[in-house]
């Protein structure tokens, strides 16, 4: 385990109190978004090679982390992810915000007749975040305290053609971060679910240089976390990133299957 500190300049925005661990470490949106909630925290990185976490480790300890930690995590090691929740939990002191913020896009085409692809997107985007989330609810359910920061998508509101693999996943995610935020009311912890649009960034590049072009009200990746941190600080449950999405998914959830199906990505 790497880590690296630096006495925090400014006046933290929100109470610093609790560990601020980061699942998916090389994320853009995790980072983002940890930077924005770092000032005053002991943050800790968890990836794969957590020795080369040098630039995010950088980013947050400008941005006000008092110290930034690396740990190993393989999102698809499942058997390990209890052991590695408990202690974070034992080192790091109470955990204040724990963002969960690792994934796959996956390739469609590919996984409409490859079983082992979609199983990998299944099983990565779905499957290893509940072996993730299950043992962190219970953390903070013992310390009556901390937020769990989800990210969703609103490709699993209501999954599309283009791309139903990865959306059916999110919406798997969706279904569970939902009853879990609601197992968590009353016991001082709580989540919020995240639900961002087509985020341009790491992620999709290769799918825009496929040719795919961005969809209507698209954010990147600062623009995410901004919104996240901005419903982090207000309390909120959820977060429909840009909140205009909201409405227009409502919409859309009554729209015929004939129709839906003809819609781009």
């Amino acid at each position: 385990m790497a880590s690296r500190s630096r006495g925090a300049s400014a006046r933290p925005d929100t109470d610093p109190s609790g560990a601020l661990v980061l699942f998916g470490g090389r994320s853009e949106i995790g980072v983002a978004t940890a930077a924005r909630l770092a000032p005053g925290r002991t943050v800790v990185l968890a990836a794969r090679r957590p020795d080369d976490l040098v630039v995010e480790s950088a980013r947050l300890l400008d941005a006000g982390a008092t110290e930034v930690h690396t740990v190993a995590f393989d999102a698809n090691d499942t058997d390990s992810h209890p052991t590695l929740v408990a202690s974070l939990a034992e080192r790091h002191g109470p955990i204040g915000i724990a963002i969960i913020a690792f994934g796959i896009l996956g390739d469609q085409a590919r996984a409409e007749t490859d079983v082992a692809h979609a199983l990998q997107i299944a099983h990565t985007d779905y499957y290893a975040h509940i072996s993730v989330l299950t043992p962190l609810a219970s953390v903070l359910r013992t310390q009556g305290s901390g937020t769990i920061i989800v990210f969703s998508s609103v490709a699993g509101v209501r999954v599309r053609r283009a791309n139903y693999v990865y959306g059916s996943t999110k919406a798997g995610l969706d279904g569970f971060a939902s009853g879990l935020a609601d197992a968590l009311h009353g016991t001082g912890a709580r989540l919020l679910l995240a639900r961002p649009g087509f985020v341009i960034g790491a992620m999709t590049r290769d799918l825009m240089a496929s040719g795919v072009k961005p969809a209507p009200l698209s954010r990147d990746a600062e623009q995410v976390a901004d919104a996240v941190a901005h419903a982090f600080r207000k309390g909120r449950g959820e977060v429909w990133i840009p909140g205009t999405l909201r409405p227009l998914f409502f919409g859309m959830r009554l729209l015929p299957r004939a129709v839906w199906r003809r819609l781009p990505r």
